[in-house]
């Protein structure tokens, strides 16, 4: 389903990707590790299009995303969970879902309701808290508010960057156990983490980045019982 080859980007004069290489196949879920400052970031922003390739190709089920826009990117099917969340704090639970709505290639009212109702039933504390404000939700509702954003545009495709991140032990459990419903109900999912462990509880294969490189990838058995773990993550 996403296919990145030889891929190169960075901001400006400052090269952070050195022909990066990986894929993900339909309805797998692939975390993707590695220490702070390692450029996965990067590559998740370089695959939604905010960042532009000097070198290197990204295609998404075999169509070419390095020249087209993010709005474009995410109408073809690819959503972006992005770090620290970014909801609108002042709008309404509603309103933040209803946005999301605008990425979708149909937004007619049928398809907002049918949405909506199968977000509600993901994340029925989203349902308790419908006209609050995103500002009074919690760390891990506003996550929860994040994901389903995303979900209101139809992504088949989910590039999740760090959602466990400062998250009470509860909140990670049901964010994990999200991942899992959403491959479930056959959601691709490229997953930034830093909680190794947990990644590669609910993922089907993992890649460790370093500087910038691919430099280990097995599936996530193998991963979890692999020295390298220690050597690259200290876990």
């Amino acid at each position: 389903m996403l296919r990145i080859r030889d891929l190169h980007a960075g901001y400006g004069a400052t090269p952070i990707l050195f022909g990066v290489s990986l894929e993900v196949r339909p309805g797998e879920a692939v975390a993707l590790l590695g220490r702070n400052g390692m450029g996965k970031t990067t590559l998740l922003k370089t695959a939604i299009g905010f960042l532009k390739p000097s070198r290197g190709s990204i295609a998404f089920e075999g169509r070419d995303l390095t020249r087209l826009a993010p709005h474009a990117i995410a109408r073809l099917g690819i959503g972006l969970v992005p770090e620290n969340r970014r909801i609108f704090p002042g709008l309404t639970v509603r309103e933040n879902l209803e946005l999301g709505l605008s990425a979708a290639a149909d937004r007619s009212a049928a398809v907002r309701d049918r949405r909506l109702e199968e977000v509600f039933h993901h994340f029925p504390r989203l349902a308790e808290r419908i006209d609050q404000s995103g500002k009074t939700l919690s760390g891990g509702e506003q996550q929860m508010l994040a994901i389903a954003r995303v979900m209101m545009a139809g992504a088949r495709l989910l590039l999740m960057d760090e959602p466990t991140q400062g998250l009470a032990p509860a909140f990670i459990r049901h964010i994990r156990d999200m991942i899992a419903e959403l491959k479930r109900l056959g959601v691709t999912v490229l997953l930034v983490e830093q909680n190794a462990r947990v990644a590669l509880s609910v993922c089907d294969r993992g890649y460790i980045m370093e500087k910038g490189l691919i430099v280990f990838e097995a599936a996530s058995r193998d991963l979890r019982e692999s020295p390298v773990m220690r050597e690259k993550l200290g876990v």
